[in-house]
């Protein structure tokens, strides 16, 4: 302790501030935010790895969660440490050795879920834990300096989202919908912990979009917010996805689109307004969360200079949108196995097959439940003009039941079965935004049962992990397999990369472990 409170002292005032301005300025040498920056493109102009030396690379440390069992955390790293989370718990580590400096446990949690990372902004750590508590901790000491609770467990709620600082905001989603639970979106003060405002994300009876219900009460409606939304500054909009409605598999009760489920929503950053909504898959009856990454884009599309938000969506299709606006510009298939609809018309609306609803006998349909994506990074390469997207190729057998709904029951509708005769096999795909076409794939073997997300850097290499536990480096124009070392476990979480005394790392979580490589330096 007398070693961290002497290392805080004789840091330099400013080195102890994340600003703003830091987090608009996207990574450098540091990683401040879960995707890398506010645009969530996940893509470093660090270029000290590339597609030529990149064979070198081996682990210089790792480090071990003591009973931890699926790590999903994507690690931030400022000043030279690291700080790297497992449910309800934040290790602050150094960068350079992997030596832990502090650990802060949340004590007498109600539940325990996975956690995908922390917030840093100004001095403070934020470390969101499974029972919906934002804890602001001192990021030298691990102090804990308050302690906000945004949403009661004992009504089912949980949280593993990665918070997302703003300027004097920090922002949080939840999870629960699978259970009945109400979604919604909320800005906490970074100074206090006190909620600035909150966004529901199912209509109450009176409020727009509650006819697509069909009466069903609000408090169900499920549309959960669980993973973590982008930003674009310069229209002061934040764009957060939500989740499945709830029953997942029975629609019966809940007759309409059920707005706003499966959805990006356009929200202004300082009151939560909604400005846009865009529903992906109206009426879900296959589980299908749009809890997938919003990726935010300039891009020269069909002729225009536009800003345009990505996202390669659970259902199958990859879908390009103005994000000003909302508006539809692009929907295609990303997979080769989508049986559920025919197409989107011209508004985007999918064009529903007759015969994939799930029934109590049971009904094949693609993608299956765990979707085409699902939660796990993409990358964007402006150099190349794509987006690297992890991709599920897998049907499955789909069933539902009428029995009466039960909040916080763990009852949803019955659910989705694997075919054991047909396998799912993963891919890392790289896709054109404005054809959707599909330039290259790389097949990831194994099991298909991981989740890695990737990265891009300017070294002209995407990272991204594999099932059999391997963390690869293919080169970003071809999808050529560079490099590959096996780090023992499965891999659930995404990638990022960081420098410092002029030398590049990329650090990634297994199911156990922080393993951090660089490349080879002989003696």
């Amino acid at each position: 302790m007398k070693l961290l409170i002497l290392m805080m002292l004789l840091l330099p005032p400013a080195a102890a501030q994340v600003t703003y301005e830091d987090i608009l300025e996207g990574p450098t040498g540091e990683w401040l935010t879960y995707a890398g920056d506010y645009a969530s493109q996940r893509h470093s102009p660090l270029d000290r790895i590339t597609t030529g030396n990149v064979s070198s690379l081996v682990p210089k440390w790792v480090y071990y969660f003591r009973g931890s069992r699926r790590l999903e955390t994507t690690p931030i790293v400022h000043d030279g440490i690291m700080y790297v989370t497992n449910t309800n718990e934040v290790h602050a580590l150094d960068a350079r050795t992997g030596r832990k400096l502090w650990g802060y446990f949340a004590e007498n949690v109600k539940r325990s879920r996975a956690n995908r990372g922390v917030a840093i902004l100004g001095d403070r750590i934020y470390l969101v834990t499974s029972d919906c508590h934002l804890v602001a901790l001192h990021r030298v000491t691990g102090a804990l300096l308050w302690d906000a609770e945004f949403a009661d467990t004992d009504e089912g709620y949980h949280s593993s989202v990665a918070p997302l600082a703003l300027k004097n905001q920090i922002m949080v989603g939840v999870g629960g919908g699978g259970s009945g639970q109400r979604g919604f979106v909320a800005a906490l003060d970074a100074g206090t912990g006190e909620e600035l405002w909150r966004t529901w994300t199912v209509p109450e009876k009176g409020e727009p979009g509650y006819e697509t219900w069909g009466g069903f009460p609000a408090k169900w409606g499920g549309a959960p917010t669980w993973t973590t939304g982008s930003f674009d500054p310069g229209l002061n909009l934040l764009y957060w996805p939500t989740g499945n409605p709830w029953p997942d598999f029975y629609g019966g009760r809940r007759e309409g689109d059920n707005l706003y489920s499966d959805s990006v929503l356009a929200l202004d950053a300082d009151t939560g307004e909604m400005k846009w909504y865009f529903q992906f898959t109206p009426h879900d009856v296959w589980d299908w969360d749009a809890n997938e990454t919003p990726v935010l884009v300039d891009m020269n599309f069909k002729g225009e200079m536009r800003k345009v938000m990505l996202q390669a969506n659970r259902n199958g299709f990859f879908y390009v949108l103005d994000r000003v606006t909302g508006e539809y510009l692009l929907g295609e298939p990303f997979v080769e196995k989508l049986s559920w609809a025919d197409g989107l018309d011209k508004n985007g609306r999918p064009i529903v097959r007759p015969g994939t609803t799930p029934t109590p006998a049971g009904v094949k349909v693609c993608p299956a439940v765990r979707g085409a994506s699902n939660w796990m990074s993409p990358t964007y390469v402006k150099e190349t003009g794509l987006l690297y997207v992890v991709t599920l190729e897998q049907c499955d057998i789909y069933y539902s039941s009428a029995k009466e709904p039960v909040p916080d029951s763990g009852f949803r509708g019955t659910g989705g079965a694997q075919i054991p005769a047909e396998p799912g096999h993963l891919y890392l795909r790289a896709i054109d935004p404005e054809t959707a076409a599909i330039r290259w794939e790389q097949p990831l073997p194994g099991p298909a049962r991981a989740w890695p997300g990737t990265v891009s850097t300017a070294g002209g290499l995407i990272f991204s992990g594999d099932d059999d536990g391997n963390l690869v480096a293919l080169d970003a124009k071809t999808g050529e397999d560079l490099w590959h070392f096996n780090m023992g476990h499965m891999i659930y979480a995404s990638p990022m990369t960081w420098a410092i005394d002029g030398n590049q790392y990329v650090t990634i979580a297994n199911e156990t472990d922080i393993v951090t490589f660089g490349l080879f330096q002989p003696e």
